[in-house]
């Protein structure tokens, strides 16, 4: 598996293919760490540890001069003998940071998830998202939420939308929370259709899902030099006043609103879209299978069958 992937090309994730902001770091890179190498400039001198992390980082995967790799300080963890340190990846001005895991004497590095076996796995992502004015389907006392981190242009964010429609229809015991993240270094209007979105929620919240649905509908048809009319004619179409939605469009309520949604995605850690949430469980991509089965397993757990039942 590559550890890196280019942020204008998609990644295949485990999970389907996705919308790619930002380099790619694969997960379950293990490997001994040998000592040497020129370490980045930071804030504080690089101990030997972490010039020897940059060192066999730029090695093994061919990171030359025009890629900035830089390792922070090692943290404690809980677990005795194990540091954690974040390694920031800057290419072409797309930038990524990832969590790896070095041995106390610098002899070992691995990338993976440090799990406490005692906690629940994913309310710290379930208290981390923020879906206060967001807009909502379903009922609110729905046992399944599904919160979607996504882009109005990006293809596979149109692959869901499709699964959704479906999905959404077939178990009342859903409700959907839209999330905008629009990745404008490589999709030059998602941003105008996040805005739109914003727009239309904010002179009727129903009148967000027809705008959603628009636009994925014809998202073939929209560019970066049309888009701007695209969303005003669909805001006609939905019945909106064209007069309040234009001085939205041009307003600092919804760059504001779309600004925090990307912010509250950042700090998820969200790198492609759509990126989902399934009461707080992440799914990357538009495998239907695989949401299906977040569903059905909530489902079943709401209802007291238990995991694996």
């Amino acid at each position: 598996m590559k550890f890196l992937k280019m942020a204008r090309n998609t990644v295949l994730t485990a999970a389907g293919l996705a919308c790619a902001v930002a380099p790619g770091f694969a997960q379950g890179t293990a490997a001994a760490a040998p000592s040497g190498g020129k370490a980045t400039a930071s804030a504080t001198p690089a101990g030997p540890v972490q010039k020897s992390i940059e060192a066999y980082l730029r090695n093994l995967y061919a990171f030359g001069p025009d890629v900035e790799v830089r390792v922070d300080e090692l943290k404690e963890t809980p677990v005795a003998g194990l540091s954690s340190v974040d390694v920031h990846v800057k290419v072409e001005g797309n930038d990524e940071t990832a969590k790896f895991y070095v041995s106390k004497d610098g002899k070992f590095l691995f990338r993976g998830d440090l799990s406490d076996l005692s906690k629940d796995p994913l309310a710290e992502n379930r208290a981390s998202i923020r879906i206060k004015d967001a807009p909502v389907m379903g009922d609110a006392k729905a046992p399944v939420t599904i919160v979607e981190y996504s882009d109005f242009e990006c293809p596979v964010c149109r692959s869901l939308h499709d699964v959704m429609r479906g999905l959404v229809q077939h178990y009342p015991q859903v409700r959907l929370v839209f999330l905008d993240y629009p990745l404008e270094s490589i999709h030059p209007w998602a941003r105008t259709g996040a805005l739109a979105g914003r727009c239309a929620y904010a002179q009727n919240p129903a009148a967000f899902w027809k705008m959603y649905d628009l636009i994925y509908d014809t998202q073939e048809l929209i560019a970066a030099g049309n888009a701007y009319q695209k969303m005003t004619d669909y805001a006609g179409q939905i019945g909106l006043n064209a007069e309040v939605f234009k001085a939205c469009m041009a307003g600092p309520e919804a760059a504001a609103a779309v600004d925090a949604s990307v912010a509250n995605g950042r700090e998820l850690e969200v790198q492609s879209t759509p990126t989902i949430f399934v009461n707080g469980r992440r799914l990357v991509g538009a495998d239907p299978h695989a949401l299906e089965q977040y569903i059905k397993y909530e489902i079943a757990k709401a209802n007291g069958a238990g995991a694996g039942k």
